[in-house]
């Protein structure tokens, strides 16, 4: 039996690879649809659009639901989560969209809500808790306007966990990729070692936002404004690249002196990265740790380290003592170097 799917819209893009790739969407610039057309999850996704777009039911989580998608915490997110957490959104609507506020605030919805995320978690551990987190920040906001008394999903919840102690880019590290990466990859692993700076900010950093001494940019997730000093190898890169790429608009492009999109370029990076024969644990956004540890190791205090990538004191403190700790034996000995220098 043939479905027939109301307003549905299609766009079709290049990937890096060369291959072409065909999106669904629910409606002309409405949300896309997960799975393959025409199967179970699909059709369960173009649903869940759907209903969200319909006035929803007064005193139903889809009330709540739709509540926090007009709110400003909501509006206030970068695209990409944005993006991100209407794919999560999809799944909890379907699966909770006609769910009584009464029943959202009894105590046993804990475990209706837990049951669920472990479900999810039978394909992936790391999506079903990135559910639990749109979960819980749902009704976080719901409490805060008063729609519910309480949030049943405050606390705990994860089943994922990962440790990324010691987990850092090392030279031995770069040198292997570099050793099978396109020169378009290399170029974006040099600017986050010496940026520190989050994989979406550097893929939309333009020519624009560099001026031959200072790379100036606003975070897309902190709203943060950055100014940082380019030093003497990446001004080399630099202006070897924009020598290069004379009509680029952005600093990092593909193969093709084109931007990159945000898939092509993980797309891309996926491919090296496993060509390299590095670990599977170690990832991009380490590279956002290695730039504090590799600043760290250069003697610079906290705050300059803070005001170079963007992060507060405190997790600049967090990544130094408790995350990102391949560089504290070098530390180590750089400080008894120190005291032996005075004392030895």
């Amino acid at each position: 039996m043939r479905v027939q799917l109301k307003g549905l819209a299609s766009a079709t893009k290049r990937l890096a690879n060369g291959k072409s790739q065909t999106y669904f969407y629910a409606w002309r610039g409405g949300p896309r649809l997960c799975g393959k057309l025409g199967d179970l999850d699909f059709i369960a996704s173009y649903n869940a659009a759907v209903a969200s777009r319909q006035r929803p039911a007064s005193g139903t989580f889809r009330h709540v639901i739709e509540m926090y998608k007009n709110s400003t915490e909501f509006g206030k997110l970068a695209a990409r989560s944005r993006s991100d957490y209407l794919q999560q959104i999809s799944k909890i609507e379907l699966r909770f969209g006609s769910m009584p506020i009464t029943a959202i605030e009894d105590r046993r919805s804990r475990g209706t809500f837990k049951t669920w995320r472990d479900e999810l978690s039978a394909r992936s551990s790391r999506q079903a808790d990135y559910a639990w987190s749109v979960l819980a920040r749902i009704l976080s906001v719901a409490k805060d306007r008063g729609l519910i008394s309480v949030n049943h999903c405050e606390k705990g919840g994860r089943i994922y966990s990962a440790d990324r102690a010691e987990k850092i880019w090392t030279a031995e590290n770069i040198r292997q990729f570099c050793a099978v990466a396109s020169k378009e990859l290399q170029a974006a692993l040099l600017l986050a070692l010496w940026t520190g700076q989050r994989q979406g900010d550097l893929l939309r950093l333009s020519w624009n936002g560099y001026d031959g001494a200072h790379i100036r940019l606003r975070q897309g997730k902190t709203k943060k404004r950055v100014s940082i000093r380019v030093g003497a190898t990446l001004k080399i890169a630099l202006e070897s690249a924009k020598a290069c790429r004379a009509l680029a608009t952005t600093v990092l492009t593909n193969s093709r002196g084109k931007p990159w999109t945000s898939a092509g370029f993980r797309a891309s990076w996926g491919k090296a990265f496993k060509k390299s024969g590095l670990a599977d644990d170690l990832h991009f956004h380490d590279l956002r740790g290695t730039a504090v540890t590799r600043l760290a190791l250069a003697e610079c205090t906290v705050p300059q380290i803070a005001a170079i990538t963007g992060h507060s004191l405190k997790d600049v403190e967090a990544i130094l003592g408790t995350h990102y700790l391949g560089g504290t034996v070098e530390l180590a000995e750089a400080a008894i170097i120190k005291l032996d220098a005075v004392y030895g």
